[in-house]
């Protein structure tokens, strides 16, 4: 059985990765205002991509009989003044996710929830894909 606390942090976790999907939403939304559809494009696909990450957390939640618990959303910035600045707050905000997801690794090997250890390390794997696109 998973805990509270391990529910609580899996919730919290899953509202990251929907704010994920929110911030490159907005990314894009920036690149298409200023017609560079390209990069809009990508950042589109970036968000469908993190808001499948928050769907898994949300499935596996309710898989091991949780209850999942939606937040408030914070607004991201929606202008950048350069792509690269853009790319820079992209990378960083991958950074803290893998973070984030070494943290529950560690919690979940604390609390000995081996089931919840290996539905993480398909996270683990995801984001050094992400840090490395």
């Amino acid at each position: 059985m998973v805990s509270k606390k391990m529910i609580d942090a899996l919730n919290n976790h899953m509202n990251e990765e929907f704010y994920s999907s929110y911030l490159y939403l907005a990314m894009a939304a920036h690149f298409e205002d200023k017609n560079l559809n390209g990069f809009a494009n990508w950042f589109k696909l970036q968000s469908q991509e993190e808001y499948g990450h928050a769907m898994k957390f949300y499935g596996y939640i309710n898989q091991v009989r949780g209850k999942v618990s939606l937040k408030a959303i914070s607004a991201p910035k929606s202008s950048w003044k350069s792509i690269t600045e853009a790319f820079k707050q992209t990378f960083d905000h991958e950074k803290h996710i893998t973070g984030l997801i070494n943290k529950l690794v560690g919690q979940a090997m604390q609390e000995k929830d081996y089931a919840t250890n290996n539905f993480l390390q398909w996270f683990v794997n995801e984001q050094v894909e992400e840090e490395a696109t």
